[in-house]
């Protein structure tokens, strides 16, 4: 008879009563995690947000968890994938709606463990596979909003020199995982209390007092990480132009051909009359950044003069940016050109990790027939197949183009080598004035601290910045301006700890999570005791909730 009174976890109609507190937790812990993300960049929220997504999730039934999950991560990913909504509002809910995915499976997954002892471990590993997971599929992955991407400086950056982001999320989720098993251990010490204030005869308080310790030993710790022994090795002076766009958005390279090399162009040439002047030093090399011609070089003998005539001006080469047809004719390739001021275009690097739908567009003969946006990418983009070390008059600069900032394995193969500083040309230009510039000038910070090098951006519409080896940011731009400078960087190269080891970490943990999750499916199906009085009254409460 009970059976049949049971309701299901996907049924329609309103939440039940009891299921309200879950939800509103949900969504609360969404907000807060969104808020520990640039450019609010409120870091220490983020444990407080994983603590409410894992106390809405604990001890329920799969599928219920599973809803429960996706809402909050909508909560989340909502507002840190604004940046989106310059290509559509569609394509940003579709993005939203797609990736919340990721994060109604990892609260499907943390109701299970939660029932094991050691859960916030387990719980903080299963953060790890729903990184992975969503870094790799669909069509290349989209690791964007990582956990580890909210903490560009901060007191849980030191990790990774450690183990790169992989070993930041997990030290950022653990550390919420445990405020979640402190607030989850304190409520009923404080039902408990009686109205004088006395604590319950037989409660143990040194539970409470471990968890604790681990909440605050976690950011605490950063500190103690080893900075690498190495010392620089010397150092150089590189240019940065900012050369701005003529439109914004999807238009931003507005109605007249040529506006973004020129503005490029002009850039260096002043920069050249300022070293001239005495108003700059000069530089060993300069970067431009991704798509700063809006002309393929190779085929326009105009753009090739525009080019040539500033890289003699400033007299040192010069990393160009753009985008280049294939000798096919119907691909096309991102490239970082080294232009010499003598013998003109040289190497050059081809991005690897390529942007859906902004550089390629999947199955796009099927979705061109009723999504008409998708002609605006043009020819289809193919990847690059080589590292980005390209030698540069007195160094050999690692160069890494924009999107591919948020992939573990792009930089670090770029870094082993040996190449330094890391060069980042990056084209924001769609999304200039939204969040995504200083989600993604965090993402170098991590890098920077992860392979002990000095970061270098050179971005069309900002934010252009140095980060150094610690992650500090020295120098920035404002966005949708023009601007220029000569900054002097150390080079490093060392390998860190994370890049000698790189991806074992995330792999460990991968395995961690999956396991705890087996674990936890097998004791459910061979109907084992819960471990202990506080899994089991959650149970409880669980199955009530489903009734």
């Amino acid at each position: 008879m009970q059976q049949q009174e049971r309701t299901p976890a996907v049924a329609g109609g309103p939440p039940s009563p009891r299921a309200l507190p879950r939800l509103a937790a949900s969504l609360a812990g969404g907000v807060l995690l969104y808020l520990a993300f640039p450019p609010t960049g409120l870091w220490f929220l983020a444990p407080a947000g994983i603590a409410l997504l894992t106390l809405a999730v604990r001890g329920l039934h799969a599928r219920r968890a599973a809803w429960i999950g996706y809402l909050g991560a909508f909560a989340f990913l909502l507002p840190a994938l604004v940046w989106v909504r310059p290509i559509g509002d569609d394509a940003w809910l579709a993005l939203v709606a797609i990736e919340s995915l990721f994060w109604a499976a990892l609260a499907a997954g943390a109701a299970l463990v939660t029932r094991l002892r050691g859960w916030p471990l387990w719980v903080a590993a299963l953060w790890i596979v729903q990184e992975w997971l969503r870094g790799r599929f669909p069509v290349g992955g989209f690791p964007w909003v990582r956990v580890a991407f909210s903490q560009g400086g901060t007191p849980f950056t030191p990790y990774a020199a450690l183990g790169g982001a992989p070993l930041v999320t997990f030290a950022v989720v653990l550390c919420g995982t445990l405020l979640a098993a402190l607030l989850a251990a304190l409520a009923p010490r404080l039902a408990a209390l009686s109205p004088r204030g006395e604590r319950a005869a037989g409660t143990p308080l040194w539970p409470v007092a471990c968890l604790l310790a681990g909440v605050v030993a976690l950011p605490l710790l950063g500190y103690a990480v080893p900075r690498p022994g190495a010392a620089p090795s010397g150092s150089v002076r590189v240019g940065v132009i900012q050369g701005d766009v003529p439109g914004e958005g999807m238009g931003f390279l507005g109605d007249r051909p040529a506006v973004v090399l020129r503005n490029h162009a002009d850039q260096t040439h002043e920069l050249a009359r300022a070293v001239r002047e005495g108003r700059a030093a000069r530089p060993d090399l300069v970067i431009w950044p991704e798509n700063s011609t809006d002309i393929d070089p190779y085929r326009s003998a105009g753009a090739r003069e525009v080019i040539d005539a500033a890289v003699r001006d400033i007299g040192v080469p010069v990393l160009v940016g753009a985008v280049v047809r294939h000798p096919d004719g119907e691909h096309r390739m991102t490239r970082g050109i080294v232009w010499d001021p003598v013998s003109g275009p040289g190497a050059f690097y081809d991005k690897r990790r390529l942007v859906p739908f902004g550089e390629f567009v999947p199955f796009k003969d099927l979705l061109s027939t009723f999504i008409a946006r998708v002609d605006l990418v043009g020819l289809q983009s193919l990847p690059g197949t080589r590292d980005g070390d390209l030698k540069m008059g007195p160094v050999t600069v690692g160069a890494v183009e924009c999107y591919e900032v948020a992939f573990d394995d792009t930089v670090r193969s770029t870094v082993l080598t040996g190449a330094t500083p890391i060069v980042v040309q990056t084209n924001n230009a769609t999304y200039a004035l939204t969040n995504l510039p200083p989600q993604q000038l965090a993402m170098s910070q991590l890098r920077a601290v992860e392979h002990d090098r000095p970061v270098v951006i050179a971005a069309t519409t900002g934010i252009s910045a140095y980060v150094d080896p610690a992650g500090r940011v020295r120098w920035r731009t404002a966005e949708r301006v023009k601007d220029m400078a000569v900054i002097t960087v150390p080079l490093q190269s060392g390998r860190t700890l994370a890049t000698r080891v790189g991806a074992l970490p995330e792999w460990v943990l991968s395995l961690i999570g999956a396991g705890a999750v087996a674990l936890a499916v097998a004791r459910r199906r061979a109907g084992a005791p819960e471990p202990s009085p506080e899994g089991t009254e959650a149970a409880h409460d669980s199955e009530e909730e489903d009734r």
